[in-house]
Parts: C-alpha cells; structure tokens; sequence
C-alpha cells in the first residue's frame, strides 16, 4: 500500500527504531509510547488485519511477537506486558496494517490500559451467542 506508513517502515521509506526483523515480520518502537520499550510487531507483506492474514503470516508475527518479549525479559529483565491488536476502526485500529502493540509494564507507571468494567448482562445471552456459532 502505498500510503501506508508501515509498509513504508518496512520498505526503509520512512524511519524507525528497529527493534527485530526476519524475512516475515518487523519490531520497532511505537512513535508514540505508552510505556518504555513499547514496541510493535507488524507482517512485512500488508494485511489489514486480523480478519486480512491468513494463519500461516500471522504464525509469524506471533513468533516475533514472542521473540521481542523474550528479548526484553532477558536483557531489562521484564516480567509484565500487555500485548494488544486492536483489528477494525470500532475496535479503534487505527493505523490499517496488521499489527500488535507489546506494552511492558512496570509496577506504579501510572497505565491503565484495562478494558471497561464486566457486564455481567452477557452472560445470560451466552447460550444463544455459543448457538449462533453453529
């Protein structure tokens, strides 16, 4: 895609700080960070999203996702993260190529990246939700 700033990451059109790359997949800083060492992972070849790739390309980038919180958990020694894709823009994705934000966390930084509170009103709906999957 042309005017999409990831595929641009990855063409070397536009610049970031690499952290991983293989043949399939790239890691670098998030631009705009929510912690320290908040990193995305993203496909080299563009899909949109989790609904885009197909299993085998998103094996990939669930490895390098794996690969980068070893890395950190090995040389910064972490021991929390969050990982995050936000897949469509009602799921707020709003950069539409593939990808996974890998959020460290440390105790008392002042995050709060937790979903809202429980509604416990689906529950009584679970029964005909696990239906309309047959």
């Amino acid at each position: 895609m042309d005017n999409c700033i990831f595929c641009k990451i990855v063409k070397g059109e536009a610049g970031s700080w690499k952290v991983f790359e293989d043949e399939h997949t790239f890691a670098f800083l998030d631009i705009n960070p929510k912690t320290k060492y908040h990193t995305i992972v993203i496909p080299k070849k563009h899909y949109v999203n989790m609904f885009d790739i197909p299993i085998d390309e998103l094996l990939y980038v669930m490895r390098t996702v794996k690969r980068v919180i070893n890395l950190y958990a090995e040389k910064l020694g972490l021991e929390n993260v969050q990982v995050i894709n936000n897949s469509g823009a009602d799921a707020q994705q709003d950069v539409f190529h593939l990808h996974y934000h890998i959020v460290p966390r440390f105790k008392d930084d002042g995050k709060n990246l937790k979903l809202p509170p429980v509604q416990v009103e689906w529950r009584e709906k679970f029964d005909e939700m696990l239906s309309a999957l047959k």
